[in-house]
């Protein structure tokens, strides 16, 4: 295995390890800036791979930030790893994430942060966003790059297999037969909502945690995402009705 380093925008970079075996691939993102952030910390297994790539782009020292979408292990299993080998680095994460899970995880504490707070990096800024159970986890958030219009959209559009860094090819038919094998996303009356308030940042790169970049009409593919699952929502509850009926 190898982690290969990206430059997805400006000072974005995506860290991506394709596992085989899995047919996944696991991606981070590291913003350069004053104070450099990692979103996604990664398996703990992958922690010396990752930091690896970190240090190719900037000392793993340096980090002041690291932060992820929600608590899952692809997401911040290696979390006291990157905090033993960034002494300066403080965790951010949504203030419910952090009083049921990571004020308990953390080896510091952490920063909480509300829904809509910013981060000012210096040169780059980024802004929280409060998605819960979207696509899963009652802590789940994301964040989206004001400089760049970068969205780090963790686990939606998750697809399976290799895939190149930066692509504009659709992304939702993958992510939706993705979902028809794993079934992760949680389905209820505020997940299309939720993705269409994301297609109202009109950002220009989003981020998959679990598949390529996308630099295509990105509100537009947040939008026929939201779509896709507002059909299987309905479905299911046509389906409730008529089972009830």
């Amino acid at each position: 295995m190898e982690t290969l380093v990206t430059e997805i925008a400006p000072d974005i970079y995506r860290l991506s390890t394709y596992i085989s075996d899995a047919d996944f691939l696991f991606n981070q993102f590291l913003i350069v800036a004053e104070e450099p952030l990692l979103f996604h910390c990664g398996l703990r297994s992958l922690f010396p791979l990752v930091s690896d790539a970190v240090a190719r782009v900037s000392p793993v020292a340096d980090l002041r930030w690291i932060t992820f979408g929600h608590v899952e292990a692809d997401e911040c299993g290696s979390l006291n790893s990157w905090l033993a080998a960034a002494p300066r680095a403080e965790v951010a994460h949504g203030a419910m994430g952090c009083l049921v899970s990571v004020n308990d995880m953390a080896d510091r504490p952490p920063r909480p942060l509300r829904d809509g707070e910013v981060l000012d990096l210096g040169g780059k800024r980024v802004r929280r966003l409060e998605t819960p159970h979207v696509p899963h986890g009652w802590d789940a958030g994301l964040l989206f790059e004001e400089t760049t219009g970068t969205l780090l959209c963790g686990d939606l559009f998750t697809s399976v297999g290799n895939a190149p860094a930066l692509t504009e090819t659709e992304i939702v038919g993958p992510a939706m037969a993705t979902e028809d094998v794993f079934g992760a996303t949680c389905l209820t009356a505020a997940t299309a909502p939720t993705m269409r308030r994301l297609a109202e940042l009109r950002p220009t790169t989003l981020g998959l945690m679990h598949g390529p970049s996308y630099t295509g009409d990105c509100g537009r593919a947040l939008d026929d995402l939201a779509a896709a699952y507002e059909a299987r929502f309905v479905e299911s509850l046509n389906g409730r009705r008529a089972a009830d009926s």
